[in-house]
């Protein structure tokens, strides 16, 4: 087991982590290609793949609590060829950028934040991150911010969305298993 910030996480889900993390990396891209701009709220769109990275800004931070810095650092190295190699050549060089200076931001804002916590560290990394991301890839990809506020919209609903699971996650860690009814019956009032 490996500790991480008061939870402990097994080898097993330290490569799922990176596996998973790794994975948005083309799924990102494939959904720009193949889905183009999808709603996001609010009245606002943004390229199809703002989920998966919003997505990859949470699993990053997991990645890295699990697996360590060495194996995260190595997973965006991936990612980053992955991003280039797997996007639509009129995306590939923004999104491989991208994605690479709002990995390697998020990473450099986690890591002293982490002392202050797993929630604090990723609501603040992620915010900086996916900024980074939706400036560049935007810039870059399509010559314009307009779609700057679903970008930003579509991330923050990935990053709240995901520190509301690992909220519940963690006070049912620190619960212990729910009791059922059949529970309280077999074994009576505890």
């Amino acid at each position: 087991m490996i500790r991480g910030q008061n939870v402990k996480v097994s080898i097993t889900a330290g490569s799922g982590a990176l596996l998973a993390y790794i994975a948005t990396i083309p799924a990102a891209n494939l959904a720009v290609t193949y889905f183009g701009a999808v709603p996001v709220g609010f009245g606002y769109d943004a390229p199809a793949g703002v989920y998966m990275v919003g997505l990859a800004l949470v699993l990053r931070d997991l990645s890295r609590e699990a697996a360590g810095r060495v194996a995260v650092l190595v997973a965006i190295a991936v990612g980053i060829v992955l991003s280039y190699l797997l996007a639509d050549p009129g995306l590939a060089m923004a999104s491989a950028v991208a994605f690479a200076v709002a990995e390697l931001a998020d990473f450099g804002v986690y890591e002293p934040l982490r002392q202050r916590g797993l929630i604090v560290a990723m609501l603040v990394s992620n915010a900086v991150g996916l900024l980074c991301d939706s400036l560049l890839f935007l810039k870059l990809a399509f010559g314009s911010l307009d779609y700057l506020p679903g970008q930003i919209l579509g991330k923050v609903w990935m990053t709240l969305s995901a520190v509301v699971v690992l909220s519940l996650f963690r006070r049912r860690r620190t619960r212990g298993p729910a009791r059922t009814a059949s529970t309280l019956y077999v074994r009576g009032p505890q």
